[in-house]
């Protein structure tokens, strides 16, 4: 069966370090300092970054994404207006139940589609998010707009920004941070070509077991679109399936695999801030360009 290894999303600083990932509402911000509404949505001024302009979205299903159960995969209608806005994967959104509800920020794990106004959410079960994980199909929540630029991938993996073409991908994501690396994959702006000479890419993809695994089924797919998946597992053992394959943590894996050719090499990183840092550090010191690691906030 085929496999990956993880990474997840760093955030903007220390204390976003989860809310881009799908982990959990945020809870270290400082309070909203005023709120109105409009003619169709209300605007929260949060005193940072953009103001969360709120409409309303459907709720299409909620299923399982792992066998443990642990994470679930949402589908949610949104707007025409909110399904145009998002172009590039590693953007994200704003979720809320309610007025009274702290949101989450969640990166978005479909594939950019104009013509589907519908986001694929991976969301991992923690304390204070059952509203959202435990929500059922055909209820109405809150989105905000499209934020962020997600992974700046045009301008830095295509041509000759960095002196040599960027021939091979590498992918880290951990826990729910394979929803934006699992945006990127299905979009096809990685431009990836499982062919003799065309663009290479390995996913690593950690999580602690085997049953922790989410998208498990679409690893086949992904690896006939030239997708060599990496599952790692930090706590193997734990797990009711038993497994043969790689253990440990992402940036373990990377290490003991290392780049064969660092210069026309690129890569995008989703997880927590420990293991992108790790990451990070083992792919400049092999000689990646600092400018083809990219993160998506």
């Amino acid at each position: 069966m085929m496999m990956m290894r993880a990474v997840s999303l760093l955030a903007w600083a220390a204390t976003f370090s989860h809310f881009l990932v799908g982990s959990n509402a945020f809870t270290t911000l400082a309070p909203p300092l005023k709120q109105h509404s409009r003619a169709s949505h209300q605007v929260l001024f949060m005193g940072w970054g953009p103001d969360p302009i709120w409409s309303t979205a459907t709720v299409q299903s909620n299923e399982k994404a792992c066998a443990s159960g642990k994470s679930v995969s949402l589908q949610v209608e949104v707007s025409p207006e909110t399904a145009a806005e998002f172009k590039v994967p590693g953007q994200y959104v704003q979720v809320r139940l309610d007025d009274d509800t702290k949101p989450l920020f969640l990166a978005i794990a479909s594939a950019p589609n104009p013509e589907n106004p519908s986001f694929e959410f991976l969301v991992k079960k923690t304390d204070g998010n059952e509203w959202m994980t435990d929500v059922a199909a055909g209820a109405s929540i809150q989105v905000s707009q499209v934020l962020g630029g997600g992974f700046p991938m045009e301008e830095n993996l295509e041509g000759f920004k960095f002196d040599f073409p960027t021939q091979n991908l590498l992918l880290f994501a951990a826990g729910s941070g394979l929803a934006p690396i699992k945006s990127a994959i299905e979009s096809g702006q990685l431009n990836v070509e499982p062919v003799a000479g065309g663009r290479s890419c390995r996913l690593y993809y950690g999580e602690k077991t085997f049953d922790d695994l989410c998208c498990v089924a679409q690893f086949a797919e992904w690896e006939a679109a030239g997708y060599q998946v990496v599952p790692v597992l930090s706590q193997p053992d734990a797990g009711e399936t038993e497994w043969q394959g790689r253990s440990g943590y992402i940036q373990n894996a990377l290490e003991e695999d290392g780049i064969a050719v660092p210069r026309n090499s690129g890569a995008l990183l989703c997880g927590m801030k420990g293991m992108t840092e790790s990451v990070k550090d083992l792919l400049v010191k092999a000689g990646v360009f600092e400018g083809r690691i990219l993160f998506n906030f």
